[in-house]
């Protein structure tokens, strides 16, 4: 292969990838293996398929979420409860790197395919065994959901206004952290057996990858016996932190995470008497005093348009940013030189529009190769590579 073609490939190609998970957080980290070009074989189950196909919108009967969630993935219709479907999965699992599943713990067992069993015909087999409170535990039989571990984790408990309820987000945030969370985790995984030649098996829940991103509180708690409440979108740890609306109606996010960029903003905005004040040296002093410095800066943009607002604060090198919906976000200049978004062609719907791969590396690119493929597409052609007569498929349904 030459270095164009590797380039073109992907760093990961050569790898094979058995996505046998649904929904979010293990079709996510199979989705980013496949963008940097890992063969992706998702098996899905023949009636209906991976439950992310009817999530959210559709358009003419076809899901429009998992046009993403499916990018670069051969769909593989077989029911692993039945002979053939557990013996096309033992065979796939034979030649492959990695295998992705989010069953409760227990049920790959009951079907004869645990990773002792897959693992003793393939050493070198990574399993991926993501849940929603891990193998093990008082809670590990429950089904898990995101929904869940926001509010497990403590994040519902921190975000929203002060006197408001726990606040959950309107996506899938804790499955979309542990998504990114498994395919780094696989990469461990593939760099132990470049090492040693030996697999493993990876235990990662809902619960647990969220936590990590929360920050300090654990420590905090434990040093100051400090619980972190619910403050809106201020910040515990400096100010001004807020979102204002701006005198044409729009909203502007602002961010003063560095003692220079807050001092340069109250300076913008008229204030160099807030700015002498000694609490104001640090980051926690100007959040005591909040309630001050939002009514000054609010107080300010709210007279000016958001053209001039964002003008002005980039003049004077702080940090402020529009408060986009989707449509403005992909119009965009920003989104737009980083190619962001970009648009793949589908054999159902002709073309759709979605994020591009996440990161860009230099000497190998990552690319999404097509949109999520139909229910059971590459059905025949996948049984036939490890040798099942396509007329088998019927069995494994």
């Amino acid at each position: 292969m030459s270095d164009g073609d590797a380039r073109h490939d992907g760093a990961l190609a050569g790898l094979t990838v058995i996505d046998c998970s649904t929904l979010f957080a293990g079709p996510m980290a199979a989705m980013l293996l496949a963008d940097y070009g890992a063969e992706v074989i998702k098996i899905e189950h023949p009636a209906g398929g991976d439950p992310a196909r009817s999530h959210g919108h559709a358009r003419d009967g076809v899901g429009l979420w998992f046009k993403t969630l499916g990018r670069g993935k051969r769909s593989v219709a077989a029911d692993l409860r039945t002979a053939d479907g557990a013996e096309l999965l033992r065979r796939l699992c034979e030649g492959a790197d990695v295998l992705i599943e989010n069953f409760r713990p227990g049920t790959l067992e009951r079907w004869g395919l645990g990773p002792e069993r897959l693992r003793a015909r393939n050493p070198g087999l990574v399993v991926a065994r993501v849940t929603g409170f891990g193998q093990r535990g008082p809670l590990a039989h429950r089904p898990g959901f995101g929904t869940l571990a926001e509010a497990m984790s403590g994040f519902a408990h921190i975000t929203g206004e002060a006197d408001g309820p726990p606040t959950l987000p309107p996506f899938g945030l804790a499955d979309g952290i542990a998504g990114i969370m498994a395919a780094f985790a696989v990469m461990v995984a593939l760099r132990h057996r470049e090492r040693t030649g030996e697999g493993q098996v990876i235990d990662i829940s809902l619960i647990e990858p969220i936590l990590l991103v929360l920050g300090a509180q654990a420590t905090v708690f434990d040093q100051l016996g400090i619980v972190q409440r619910r403050s809106g979108n201020r910040s515990a740890n400096n100010a001004p932190r807020n979102t204002y609306r701006t005198r044409d109606g729009r909203w502007v996010a602002v961010s003063t995470s560095a003692t220079p960029v807050a001092e340069r903003v109250m300076r913008l905005v008229g204030r160099d008497d807030l700015v002498a004040q000694p609490w104001f040296a640090t980051g926690r002093g100007r959040a005591q005093h909040a309630d001050e410095l939002d009514e000054a800066v609010g107080r300010w943009i709210g007279e000016h348009d958001l053209e001039e607002v964002v003008r002005r604060f980039d003049e004077a090198q702080a940090a402020v940013a529009p408060v986009y919906d989707i449509q403005q976000a992909l119009a965009d200049p920003q989104y737009r030189a980083l190619e962001t978004f970009i648009r793949v062609p589908d054999p159902e719907l002709g073309s759709v529009l979605m994020q591009n791969v996440p990161f860009r590396m230099q000497a190998t690119p990552g690319r999404v190769r097509w949109a999520g493929e139909p229910l059971g597409a590459s059905t025949d052609a996948v049984l036939e590579s490890v040798g099942i007569a396509p007329r088998a498929q019927r069995r494994c349904r």
